[in-house]
């Protein structure tokens, strides 16, 4: 099974191209699943950190911290000991991880913890391949309208610049630990665009990893 991570800031558009990348993988004969949360099967802390807002975490240094030791290291722990199995997936795409995460550490706080975790990314589950998607501010201040819910990290990602530009460069910094990284830019792009050229990716990387 491959491990592929699809993360970006809000209103990138990641979510909805990971639905689509599945369905670009199933037609052509390749069994994909979109995956979100934890990494490991029964991580024994996943309900409590879900009881706290992610909504507010650049505004909190608890809940910054409590995710990325309490929930990504030690779901990259986790891993080593009891790796995550296949089952009928070839491919599971994990949709949002710890990059994010971090990330908004930094645009928020910057808080000690998300300060660590750019120093020590090895404390995290690498990617065999990692995607950040992007799209400029204009289009993710445009998306906010076709949304039924926004919180006010939607609001922050679409409309505060400054905060936007702290988040990149600590995702940029993070992506560094992964195999492969590339970056997909859906401004002005089709879903199905995008799609393609990570369905692509993906399948080129299968095919040179069984020569």
């Amino acid at each position: 099974m491959r491990l592929v991570m699809v993360d970006g800031i809000d209103l990138a558009g990641k979510t909805e191209l990971v639905k689509a990348v599945v369905g670009y993988l199933d037609d052509r004969g390749v069994v994909a699943r979109r995956h979100r949360g934890m990494l490991t099967r029964r991580h024994p802390l996943d309900r409590p950190l879900r009881r706290l807002s992610m909504a507010r975490q650049p505004d909190s240094a608890f809940t910054t911290t409590a995710y990325l030791f309490a929930g990504f290291a030690l779901d990259h722990l986790l891993m080593r000991v009891r790796p995550r199995t296949a089952g009928d997936c070839e491919v599971l795409i994990q949709d949002g991880y710890v990059d994010r995460t971090a990330a908004f550490g930094i645009a928020g706080g910057p808080y000690l913890a998300a300060r660590a975790a750019l120093r020590w990314p090895w404390m995290f589950t690498r990617f065999e391949l990692a995607v950040h998607v992007t799209a400029d501010i204009k289009t993710r201040a445009e998306r906010l309208h076709g949304r039924d819910h926004v919180d006010v990290r939607d609001l922050r990602s679409a409309q505060d610049e400054p905060f936007s530009d702290r988040f990149h460069q600590a995702l940029a910094v993070m992506g560094r630990r992964h195999r492969h990284l590339i970056t997909i830019d859906t401004t002005g792009r089709d879903v199905a665009e995008s799609a393609r050229e990570l369905g692509d990716a993906i399948l080129a990387l299968s095919r040179r990893s069984s020569r």
